[in-house]
């Protein structure tokens, strides 16, 4: 396999993974783009190679800033912006998670809270099982939720080593 057909399959590979996390496939394959170039890419770079258009690229470029995976760089001399990946895989997996946590778990914790203030007071099998079902989905989340904000603290030697250990 030469280099860029490996390239290749890494863009996609990322840009599937991506999709499987439900991150635009766009998103991810411009972010692993960014990931493996060793110089900073400016718009017609990402289009150009990924055969996208201007406007898709700069919607999914100022996505990935918003979640800190990718800065804009300045070149002197140069009135483009060009952009540059966190290569730090340990902060890459720590600002996908809290960007996913935030977008995804925390407004299904609100929307379950809400549903815990019932006006219906009357009890019912149907209240009681409602409730339950309800509550359990809190407790769930609630865990998640601790979860999540425990592994977005984590350093990075303690996952080496929970990993490791995992693997023996």
């Amino acid at each position: 396999m030469t280099l860029s057909e490996a390239q290749e399959q890494f863009i996609q590979t990322w840009g599937g993974l991506g999709s499987s996390w439900g991150i635009n496939r766009t998103m991810t394959q411009i972010h692993a783009l960014l990931l493996i170039s060793p110089e900073p890419l400016c718009t017609e770079d990402l289009m150009e190679r990924l055969k996208i258009s201007r406007g898709n690229t700069s919607m999914n470029v100022r996505e990935l800033i918003s979640w800190g995976l990718v800065r804009k760089e300045h070149i002197a001399g140069d009135r483009k912006e060009y952009y540059v990946a966190e290569k730090d895989m340990h902060k890459v997996s720590q600002r996908i998670i809290r960007e996913r946590k935030k977008r995804e778990l925390d407004p299904v914790k609100e929307s379950l809270e809400q549903m815990t203030e019932l006006s219906d007071k009357q009890k019912s099998p149907e209240m009681a099982e409602f409730q339950k079902v309800v509550g359990d989905i809190i407790k769930l989340s609630d865990q998640a939720d601790n979860l999540l904000d425990k592994l977005m603290k984590v350093d990075r030697t303690w996952v080496g080593k929970v990993l490791l250990k995992i693997l023996k």
